[in-house]
């Protein structure tokens, strides 16, 4: 594919490319002596699983990787346990190593659903950073004043809201740029909130003689609550790795107005089936809730294939527009303090089952008409029921929780 061409696809849904003219030079250059770019993308495994936030800038590696480009995947198995604050109106709580390295042995699985494994270098940043002496950390500290620090926006903003700000916050964004150096990246990506950090290489690459990185963000993707970036920590989030049947009916949970962006940003669609969609939530020629499915059965179908996202679709259905139960509820023991009493106040079991967090918060969700037993609601939240009638039976918690009781460990209540 000619450079033009290549620089028009790849830039398709960033933000901002900066410089634009570099990284098409850079292209232009690679066409002609057949050199790949070494394309770099930094992830701190400070979680266990990789959402469709992360997915965003994975999918952009893998374009890269599909043009014959390099793709440098850093896993910040040393800035993990320093914390990123970009983005935080606090300081973060630092990880223990034992955490990181859990997080990162479970991540990588994860990327290869998305990356060509064989076409990508894997780099862990505690390879270079961690035997760094304090020379070395003189070095790079000298690089950089804390006057350009503060030009970082959460940095001002908490500066001038006189917010504590710890030095080893003003180290990471030296530390993720020395990275760059290290794999000599020529283009490194990331969402909106990294461009502080990205533009950090670029001045460490000029200080030690190489060619500035071309910094290429994209869109953070806003949460399911429709607010907040998706984050694990928030809990808006969709993993890559869940179940199509969780991942359909998380998506099919989003307001009305990120249709289109998950589709944009989530998906192959095409940018002429994307107009179209758009166009027609606006004058109203589209239903949203058909376009919601077809945006969470695209989705389900790039991680689990097009017959998952259909059969999960059909579930989906079942439950919540036939009001039926699911086939396989997970079976819950009857807690043995309540199996050999006369009768089980309702609250208390969804305390003890987990489906409420206390006695209380399982009569509001009685009340709130949340509750139903075998599919029929609950609405009494004084109900009580004998053992042996709870036996078998499924109870459910709105629209994502159903447990199955089972007979407690001292055998079926008589």
């Amino acid at each position: 594919m000619p450079a033009k061409e290549q620089f028009d696809h790849l830039t398709r849904n960033a933000v901002e490319v900066a410089p634009a003219d570099e990284l098409l030079q850079k292209l232009e250059r690679s066409a002609v002596n057949g050199e790949p770019l070494r394309v770099k993308l930094g992830l701190d495994p400070t979680a266990p699983d990789v959402t469709l936030g992360w997915a965003v800038v994975l999918r952009k590696l893998r374009e890269f990787q599909d043009l014959g480009h390099t793709a440098v995947l850093i896993v910040g198995d040393f800035t993990a346990q320093v914390g990123d604050p970009s983005g935080k109106s606090e300081t973060r709580k630092r990880l223990s190593s034992q955490e990181v390295r859990g997080h990162a042995e479970r991540l990588l699985g994860q990327f290869w659903r998305i990356l060509d494994q064989p076409r990508t270098e894997v780099r862990y940043n505690a390879d270079w950073l961690a035997p760094m002496g304090m020379e070395d950390v003189l070095q790079l500290t000298a690089s950089y004043t804390v006057a350009r620090m503060l030009e970082r926006d959460d940095f001002a903003k908490r500066f001038a809201e006189n917010k504590p700000i710890s030095i080893m916050e003003f180290l990471y964004p030296l530390l993720q740029g020395q990275d760059s150096v290290e794999v000599e990246a020529d283009v490194e990506l990331g969402g909106t909130d990294q461009l502080f950090n990205l533009l950090v290489g670029r001045e460490l690459q000029r200080h030690r003689g190489q060619e500035p990185q071309v910094a290429f963000t994209m869109p953070l993707l806003v949460g399911l609550d429709g607010v907040q970036k998706m984050s694990q920590s928030l809990g808006n989030y969709v993993g890559i790795d869940e179940p199509p049947d969780v991942m359909f009916e998380k998506l099919m949970s989003i307001p009305d107005e990120l249709i289109v962006p998950y589709l944009s940003l989530c998906t192959a669609v095409s940018a002429e089936e994307l107009g179209a969609v758009e166009a027609g939530l606006a004058d109203g020629s589209s239903h949203p809730n058909a376009e919601k499915r077809a945006m969470a059965r695209a989705i389900v179908g790039v991680y689990s294939g097009a017959d998952a996202a259909t059969a999960a679709e059909e579930r989906f259905d079942k439950v919540h527009r036939d009001r039926e139960l699911p086939d396989d509820p997970p079976d819950v023991a009857l807690p043995a303090e309540l199996a050999g009493g006369a009768s089980v106040w309702l609250p208390r079991l969804l305390a003890e089952l987990g489906l409420a967090t206390s006695n209380a918060d399982g009569k509001r969700k009685i009340a709130e008409g949340a509750v139903r037993l075998e599919g029929t609601p609950v609405t009494d939240p004084e109900a009580e029921y004998a053992p042996a009638d709870l036996v078998g039976k499924v109870v459910s918690v709105g629209r994502r929780q159903f447990v199955r009781i089972a007979p407690s460990s001292r055998g079926e209540p008589s």
